[in-house]
């Protein structure tokens, strides 16, 4: 089982960045599709983005294409979460995931086929003025 540790969370303006890190220990990294959710208040938990541990692709939300992007350091267990241009929607506890499948359709996220194996505890983030 990994154990997932994010931090990098916080307070930002409208229009400014953030980057989030999500540290994993006890599993080969490596080999690990790794993504990134978030759930704001009164809604369910949603799909951000995706790293595969498979030539590197990534898949985003439409939501925050453009403006997050998420890479990896698997000689650091790492995996991260860049967000710029952030907009008050984008307010919301932030969740590391690893996942046991990963699966795409047409391109995009398919939330019905995929499953997580693990969570993180989460870190807010809250865009405000």
């Amino acid at each position: 089982q990994v154990q997932l540790v994010e931090s990098g969370g916080g307070l930002v303006q409208p229009g400014g960045s953030l980057r989030l890190s999500c540290a994993a220990s006890g599993r080969t990294f490596s080999s690990d599709d790794m993504g990134w959710f978030r759930q704001a208040p009164g809604r369910e938990r949603e799909f951000v983005a995706t790293s595969t541990s498979w030539a590197g692709k990534t898949y985003y939300a439409d939501s925050v294409k453009g403006r997050f992007t998420i890479s990896r350091d698997n000689a650091k267990n790492t995996v991260y979460l860049q967000m710029n241009s952030l907009k008050p929607e984008d307010t919301a506890v932030y969740y590391c995931a690893q996942y046991s499948q990963f699966f795409t359709t047409n391109g995009a996220y398919d939330v019905r086929n995929s499953r997580v194996r693990s969570w993180g505890q989460g870190t807010q983030v809250t865009v405000s003025s």
